[in-house]
């Protein structure tokens, strides 16, 4: 399968974000296409991932097909075959499509990022190391680094396609989507991070933190979209591995998170565009822990065809 930066298919392209291209397919419906671009701290980098559209596809879809009895979701099917049975129009696109592409219902998308933190670990640590807060919001004193959360904290962020999400307050939340609508995005948030993280962590894998976005459809319900506790918008750890009091190893893209710490230190990059150019061993190590996170959750190796 062959690395994408970007697609081209005869559809009206509606947008194309950090990594996904948006195409209208029709009758209320969108075609997600995710390509191998890859960001980290909200920028994106100049090289692509061998198989990351395919694992964040194929990762959502197993979760989507797992969270039909929990909360109504967008994916209408994630199979190329099927995809093109029902737009005609992509018929001599296959390739491109196979692996990395979900047809889903079209919706008005919340421009919210509904973040839960089971653990206190990444740039929640940083915070709260530092001034005792999440999101500007007390926490209890004495906390230690990856210790487990207890309720998860739900903590919005604003959603960004370029630059940098920021993190506000519930209050600024319902001030932004209305207090019913706020409350219905944390209630099923919470929702869907509880059996996702039981799932998960059946498998050996918590899921110490991960963000979801939701749209309301054509009849005005309120549906999950776009990914779901994929590598990208989640932060994986080895269940026998967890030790709080410590940074943890992460199955996700926390090879490519720790070169650019490493990067920023030594003060040759200063976290915007442009990034630093990714040595091949990042590139590497970075597919390989996708793929290691997919076959952990799923149960199987990852096959595209």
């Amino acid at each position: 399968m062959t690395t994408m930066l970007a697609s081209d298919l005869p559809l009206p392209r509606l947008g194309r974000g950090k990594v996904r291209d948006i195409y209208d397919a029709g009758d209320d419906r969108v075609l997600l296409v995710t390509t191998d671009r890859i960001s980290a701290f909200d920028v994106v980098m100049g090289e692509t991932i061998p198989m990351k559209g395919a694992v964040l596809t194929q990762t959502s879809a197993f979760w989507f097909r797992q969270l039909g009895g929990t909360v109504p979701h967008h994916m209408i099917s994630a199979d190329a075959d099927e995809i093109i049975a029902q737009v005609p129009a992509l018929r001599d696109h296959r390739d491109a499509l196979k692996g990395r592409a979900m047809l889903c219902k079209r919706t008005t998308v919340f421009p919210i990022e509904c973040v839960i933190r089971g653990y206190l670990s990444g740039s929640a640590w940083k915070e709260y190391a530092q001034s005792g807060t999440l999101a500007g919001e007390k926490l209890p004193a004495g906390l230690i680094e990856s210790v487990k959360l207890e309720p998860a904290i739900f903590s919005p962020a604003t959603k960004a396609e370029t630059g940098h999400d920021e993190n506000i307050t519930i209050a600024r939340m319902r001030e932004i989507i209305g207090a019913d609508a706020a409350t219905a995005l944390e209630t099923m948030t919470r929702a869907v991070y509880a059996k996702g993280e039981a799932i998960a962590r059946e498998r050996g894998i918590i899921i110490a933190d991960t963000k979801f976005e939701f749209g309301r459809d054509k009849a005005g319900n309120i549906i999950l979209i776009d990914e779901v506790m994929t590598p990208d918008s989640s932060r994986f750890w080895a269940v026998d591995a967890y030790e709080p009091g410590r940074a943890q190893a992460s199955f996700d893209k926390q090879p490519l998170r720790d070169y650019l710490d490493t990067e920023r230190r030594a003060g040759r990059w200063n976290g915007e565009a442009p990034p630093p150019p990714l040595p091949a061993s990042v590139v590497d190590a970075t597919s390989k822990r996708y793929l290691d996170a997919y076959r952990r959750l799923t149960g199987s190796e990852l096959k595209v065809g």
